[in-house]
């Protein structure tokens, strides 16, 4: 038996269950006489899946055969919710990151180039890097043993820039290098020293976390902090119908309405937009919600992040609402009666806001200019007319009992989150790389589909809902109200 490559290799499970088993060949199609395959086919089917965006088509293939089915229709009402996903490499410190970073590159130059390692490799360097670093909570002279690697690692890549000099670095090289550039620095004595908080350090953006994971962030939302991605799932929620996940973004970080502008392209492509999107906070924006509606026609119904002046934080004072803005006219008045006509748009910084300064004499001589700003004046920045009317629609809508309902439906999006990460262990990366996780989002997106069709219910099998007993027939004839489900009776 030999692998893809034409290697020799040992059996596997499935190789037993497909050579021994005649209905895994009858299934898979293969002849009686077929000897399996070996797990590095499937690796390379996920290879190749994780190119470009075959995985997206792959969905989109699954979603198209269910609507054509009956089973799924656009403009209808959708969720989406996003969740955290922790990457498959494991959180390293400071001195874990360098010494496996040098790690790397000795791994990679003893597999292409070995005679870059002859002249340099020792039995010292054996020792520190001949197996995967794993220090305890407290290691042994850390600050020793940090400037030790950093030295190795400088003296590595001088080789490497003499061994490559007109070619880029390796890649392992390269990561290399940008961890040295993140994490250490040349201070004014031309010492070679690690960053302090003092110091500053790149934001986590950008900043790498791992050798093995490169593209793997550092993220903090509220109490929640991790090392990895984003997911953001989108389904179906109409009443009387099956809900199924119509697209999954992976991300790596940032704020959640930056997922919008993508997730309704890709629906649009698929004819599967919604008319009514729900979603939390986090995505919600006034320039995506006008966005939204005029590129898609898509109705984003979500509460608007609350007003960061001072005074609204404080919960005194005057914010916004309470100055009274004349598109018309150009002005702005305030709560004790000035006007202001320095008005400026701000096309430069943003297209979609401007301002109006009120000046120094017109607040020196209000009572309350203490409630209002404690400078000697008040600038006062807000969005266009168009996006102001929306802000001001949406804050009153949310106050509208038929819009809580409405939206109370979108809670119903953290239990597919549940089910994704829980049910199916999505938790975490089973794969390195963000084409690859994205991989397996979209291929557990799609089992979940599947489960969820599967449980319904035909029209046409042999189920048929209970008949209503002798007292519901009873309250219906008097036209008396009852639950049509248990959990509505509590």
């Amino acid at each position: 038996m030999v692998d893809w490559r034409g290697r020799p290799r040992p059996l596997g499970a499935g190789d037993v269950a497909v050579r021994c088993r005649i209905d895994f060949k009858y299934a898979l199609g293969l002849e009686l006489e077929d000897p399996g395959f070996h797990h590095s086919v499937l690796s390379d089917f996920r290879d190749r899946l994780a190119e470009g965006d075959r995985a997206d088509r792959l969905l989109g293939l699954a979603l198209t055969r269910i609507r054509r089915a009956g089973l799924l229709k656009g403009r209808g009402t959708q969720r989406t919710d996003s969740t955290h996903i922790l990457s498959a490499a494991r959180e390293l410190t400071r001195l874990e990151l360098v010494t496996e970073a040098v790690r790397a590159v000795l791994e990679a130059m003893a597999h292409h180039a070995p005679e870059v390692l002859d002249e340099l490799v020792t039995a010292e360097w054996a020792e520190r890097y001949g197996r995967p670093v794993r220090l305890c909570s407290q290691p042994s002279h850390p600050v020793a043993r940090l400037a030790q690697v950093s030295a190795d690692a400088r003296e590595l890549l001088g080789r490497l820039h003499v061994r490559f000099p007109d070619s880029a670095l390796p890649a392992q090289a390269e990561v290399l290098r940008q961890i040295l550039v993140q994490h250490f620095l040349v201070d004014g004595r031309g010492r070679f020293r690690p960053r302090t908080e003092r110091d500053g350090r790149p934001p986590s953006r950008v900043r790498i976390e791992s050798p093995h994971e490169t593209e793997a962030r550092w993220t903090r939302r509220g109490d929640t902090r991790w090392t990895g991605y984003l997911v953001h799932v989108t389904e179906t929620c109409d009443a009387k119908r099956v809900n199924v996940i119509t697209d999954v973004a992976t991300a790596v970080s940032g704020a959640d309405s930056q997922a919008l502008p993508g997730i309704h392209a890709r629906l649009r492509r698929l004819r599967l937009l919604p008319g009514k999107h729900l979603v939390d906070g986090g995505c919600t924006s006034v320039a995506g919600m006008d966005d939204a509606a005029r590129l898609h026609r898509v109705t984003l119904i979500g509460p608007l992040p609350p007003s960061t002046t001072p005074q609204h934080r404080a919960g005194d004072g005057f914010g916004r609402e309470n100055f009274i803005i004349d598109f018309d006219r150009r002005e702005v008045t305030c709560p004790n009666g000035q006007v202001s006509g320095n008005w400026k748009d701000l096309p430069a910084q943003d297209p979609t806001s401007a301002t109006v300064r009120f000046d120094a004499p017109q607040c020196g001589r209000c009572p309350e200019q203490a409630k209002c700003t404690p400078g000697a004046f008040r600038s006062l920045y807000f969005p266009t007319r168009r996006l102001h009317e929306l802000q001001v629609k949406n804050r009153a809508d949310q106050q509208d009992p038929d819009w809580r309902r409405l939206y109370g439906l979108r809670s119903g999006a953290e239990g597919s989150i549940e089910e994704f990460v829980d049910g199916h262990r999505g938790r975490r990366c089973r794969y390195r790389g963000l084409a690859k996780t994205h991989v397996q989002h979209v291929l557990t997106a799609l089992a979940i589909n599947v489960e969820r069709l599967r449980l319904q219910e035909p029209t046409d099998g042999p189920y048929r809902p209970r008949p209503p007993t002798a007292f519901q027939q009873y309250l219906d004839k008097r036209g008396l109200p009852r639950p049509l489900w248990w959990r509505q009776g509590k």
